[in-house]
């Protein structure tokens, strides 16, 4: 059966909790329209995040990969289009704040998204879960892994459909910030919707 990494972070900045950590650790070993899901829990970490995924990718040899992040106060669904070389933002958890390095020195500005996204935002409206493609995924650590495993495949040539999806709070978290919310479990249904598209072949990324 083939393999598809699915990753999520830890808590992060004011956030006690972060629902992409529960939907990962739900999912992890579960199968799906021929998947099987292995699910991770990333460092919220600019000097190991990087390193974990990229280790996580070839201990794992999966098939296609997606990152999950938390977007608290968006109000849908969000695959990434685009990751860029640059890490900035606020501190990490170990309370490094980068300030527009790149990612890796000599790489590219950018990377599309090779997941089928324009097909996961159909599939997501055709269930009823308001969706769109976000054109940035910032320059803070969902960037930073999204850009990380788009490099890391093309340096080694790897077939895997990989990108980032971003995610709206939970309604547990926005119990403690002013911020729209989705259920846990329609957080996960539309990840599992998500993944039921990464056979789509004709599906066009960008």
């Amino acid at each position: 059966m083939r393999k598809v990494l699915l990753t999520g972070f830890e808590p992060f900045l004011d956030n006690p909790i972060n629902p992409t950590e529960e939907i990962v650790q739900v999912l992890h070993n579960e199968s799906l329209n021929g998947w099987k899901i292995i699910g991770e829990v990333i460092p919220v970490d600019f000097h190991l995040a990087g390193k974990h995924l990229v280790e996580l990718i070839h201990k794992v040899q999966p098939s296609a990969i997606i990152s999950l992040g938390l977007a608290a106060g968006r109000n849908r669904i969000t695959p990434e289009r685009i990751a860029i070389n640059c890490n900035d933002g606020p501190k990490d958890n170990q309370g490094y704040k980068p300030n527009g390095e790149k990612i890796i020195d000599d790489g590219p500005d950018g990377y599309f998204s090779t997941l089928p996204i324009k097909m996961m935002v159909k599939e997501l409206e055709n269930n009823g879960i308001p969706a769109k493609i976000s054109n940035t995924a910032g320059a803070y650590l969902c960037n930073h892994v999204m850009y990380r495993a788009l490099y890391e495949i093309q340096q080694n040539k790897l077939n895997i459909p990989s990108g980032f999806i971003h995610i709206p709070a939970s309604h547990k978290l926005a119990l403690t910030s002013n911020v729209p919310s989705f259920a846990q479990t329609d957080l996960q249904r539309a990840i599992e919707i998500c993944i039921g598209c990464l056979d789509d072949e004709n599906s066009s990324n960008y």
